[in-house]
């Protein structure tokens, strides 16, 4: 049994632990899960980067000696139950949800109901509801494990994809008859861009990206321009204009905030795709930027909806989103916690194509 740490002060330094944890170990209300599979993308790097502003760190503590330095990063992927002390959870459900990167996890099932779970750990409950949700899915009446890939890895970025431009069309664009996308080759960004092109009543929308990724962002034919991050100046600064920014490059958002001026109404943070090019400079607006934090929109949503409803939107937007990605998606399957090791360095560096879906099967 192991599990892949990080150095919380240094995200490029990690490591695989053993650990010790057995069946023997789960007690009264408890289930063991051996974890199957979880993909790995730069959202995952984005947790880091923001582990201590927003408690990903505080999810799935690491084991271990020397420990104070270290940090697992949580991933999204599918486990099934190994063993269980708990009432209506049986050995053999599968599971779909937040993990950390290890062989196993120790669990604590409440709030059962027909179609999913809530881990109620100690440690969990002062932390995002969302994240502590776990679907049985072998409960789904449409459940196919064929899909289980697309899922885990659009899923968590897809849902952020739907938030933001429910966000964006409810404060009516902000006034912004643009929409530029920073990062338009991320995941996220293909899924956001999606939305805006199948909603006629939005503003117009620009993709931003590097010349290596500018064939492949122009290819998606979702946005309705394209620009690199060279020439953003190309950009028509008389549009009212908000920005959505998977990027959390402080040089190039200063360099396009400097260049709208007053027609930048607002800038949505979203990702840290280059996180190493953080420190956002004498040219960024601040008060007309904020972070983005897709769980609160959630709860907001819930509430304003009903879980149903809101169940309903996302599942449909869902499907949609991953019908189409599969079709330049390029799943890669790696295996284990070495495997993992192997493209890390590469995950943080930002050299993995944006076509390519990491797959971890441990």
């Amino acid at each position: 049994m192991s599990e892949f740490q990080i150095r919380k002060d240094n995200y490029h330094t990690n490591r695989v632990v053993a650990t010790d944890l057995s069946e023997s170990d789960i007690a009264a209300g408890e289930v063991l899960v051996k974890i199957d599979k979880f993909a790995f993308t730069a959202n995952n790097i984005t947790y880091a980067v923001v582990g201590d502003q927003f408690g990903y760190w505080q999810f799935f503590p690491p084991t271990g000696k020397d420990v104070k330095e270290w940090g697992i990063l949580p991933v999204w992927g599918f486990a099934d139950v190994v063993a269980s002390n708990a009432e209506n959870v049986a050995v053999g459900e599968r599971l779909f949800g937040y993990f950390p990167p290890a062989t196993y996890l120790k669990m604590t099932p409440t709030a059962v109901s027909e179609y999913r779970w809530i881990d109620g750990a100690e440690h969990r409950a002062p932390l995002p509801s969302g994240y502590n949700a776990y679907r049985r899915v072998l409960a789904e009446p449409n459940y196919n494990k064929a899909m289980d890939d697309y899922r885990m890895l659009l899923f968590p970025l897809h849902i952020t994809s739907y938030c933001l431009y429910d966000n964006l069309q409810d404060r009516n664009w902000f006034g912004a008859e643009q929409v530029v996308v920073i990062s338009a080759s991320s995941k996220t960004s293909i899924g956001l861009g999606y939305a805006l092109s199948d909603d006629i009543n939005a503003p117009s929308t620009i993709g931003m990206t590097s010349q290596r990724n500018l064939g492949m962002v122009t290819d998606l034919d979702i946005y309705d321009s394209t620009v690199t991050y060279d020439n953003l100046t190309s950009i028509d600064p008389s549009i009212p204009t908000v920005i959505v920014d998977m990027s959390g490059n402080g040089e190039v958002l200063g360099r396009l905030h400097k260049h709208l001026g007053a027609n930048m109404k607002f800038c949505s943070n979203v990702g840290f795709t280059h996180w190493e090019d953080g420190g956002m400079g004498p040219d960024f607006i601040q008060q007309r930027s904020e972070m983005f934090f897709a769980p609160a929109h959630i709860q907001k949503r819930i509430k304003d909806w009903g879980p149903e409803v809101f169940e309903q939107k996302t599942t449909a937007f869902m499907q949609s989103t991953i019908q189409r990605s599969a079709s330049w998606l390029k799943l890669t399957q790696l295996h284990g916690l070495n495997g993992l090791a192997d493209v890390y360095q590469d995950v943080c560096d930002g050299k993995v194509d944006p076509e390519a879906g990491l797959i971890i099967k441990m």
